[in-house]
């Protein structure tokens, strides 16, 4: 097994590569992209339109990359917490959110994050290791519902342009026609604004983005993200404004309401003149209570006002219901406990 390769995760270019060594035809690499990525299938002697021999060849320099999840937990609400196991024996979690007609996946894209967010259980793991694309494609297709997905968003634990090589990889497979074939308005991700890679997302994936912001004001934002200091949210608002986001692709803010900390009338002011030029909108999200944590939401009367004076100021602002409180869906909870039981 060690020094065998995963297929899965893998694009047509690096399996025809893949193929040339192996001295298979190249046209080989759709055939295995067919049976990886439409039908689900990473055993190769199962591949019934690829000569046995080179079934064979395959089988002996692969090794499976899907695995279930070890754990899930089930909210009053339909929610679920799934946990699985990465290869090098962490633990990620991801979010299923079943919404009426809609069915929502959060993923994670690493183990642990080491954006150090005080918000955030997974940022006190620290980052672990970030994932494959097949780990990352994992947590969709050993889901028991993925045939009910109509949503996937790079939400969960870790920062997903600190992996950003990988997390385009996993993009293009959900998003190709010979992958997934999902269009990529099913598909958002989530960043606190890693500059560097921020324009290299935008230009290389179609997929939504939304921004963790949780506070406009560069010294109080670096409080509580420490992403602040090396990449103000002033510069990742300026990058912004050079992007067309008023057609099929959206930008999105997340923000985290905490009481007194955020929720003023200077902190809608801060937010319109921060926004200002950029066609977006606000998702205003309750503070899920973290062990430890000095934080608190403010009451639902509060969320309103708060919501109501930004949608007055022209900028469109919802409160995000909360999901699965009752079985800690909020990131890294899952993991951390599991973690502290090993």
């Amino acid at each position: 097994m060690a020094n065998k390769e995963h297929l899965y995760g893998r694009t047509p270019d690096e399996l025809a590569a893949l193929c040339g060594e192996l001295g298979m035809p190249r046209f080989a690499a759709k055939q295995l992209a067919r049976w990886l990525y439409v039908r689900h299938e990473e055993d190769p002697l199962k591949m019934r339109d690829i000569a046995v021999a080179n079934r064979t060849k395959l089988a002996e320099r692969s090794a499976p990359a899907l695995s279930a999840p070890i754990r899930v937990s089930e909210s009053a609400d339909g929610t679920k917490k799934y946990l699985f196991r990465t290869h090098r024996g962490a633990y990620v979690e991801s979010a299923y959110i079943p919404d009426g007609d809609r069915a929502t996946l959060c993923v994670s894209s690493q183990a642990g994050c080491r954006m150090g967010c005080r918000f955030c259980a997974t940022g006190r793991q620290g980052l672990q290791h970030s994932l494959s694309a097949a780990e990352i494609l994992n947590q969709i297709v050993s889901l028991p519902e993925r045939d009910r997905l109509t949503n996937v968003v790079f939400m969960g634990m870790g920062e997903p342009l600190d992996n950003t090589g990988e997390v385009l990889r996993a993009l293009e497979i959900i998003t190709a026609p010979w992958g997934f074939g999902w269009s990529p308005t099913r598909v958002t991700l989530s960043t606190s604004g890693v500059v560097p890679q921020l324009r290299r997302f935008l230009e290389n994936s179609k997929v939504h983005l939304a921004v963790s912001l949780h506070n406009p004001f560069s010294e109080e934002r670096a409080e509580i993200m420490p992403v602040e200091r090396a990449w103000p949210i002033a510069e990742v608002a300026s990058i912004l404004r050079e992007y067309d986001f008023t057609h099929q692709r959206r930008v999105s803010f997340e923000y985290i309401v905490m009481s007194g900390l955020n929720d003023t009338p200077r902190h809608i002011r801060g937010l319109c003149r921060l926004l200002d030029g950029i066609k977006c909108r606000i998702n205003l999200i309750r503070f899920h209570k973290i062990p430890g944590s000095p934080y608190f939401s403010p009451d639902e009367a509060a969320m309103i006002r708060f919501r109501d004076a930004l949608t007055a100021r022209g900028i469109q602002t919802t409160i995000r219901v909360s999901r699965g409180e009752d079985i800690q869906a909020a990131c890294g909870l899952l993991s951390t406990s599991e973690t502290g039981e090993d």
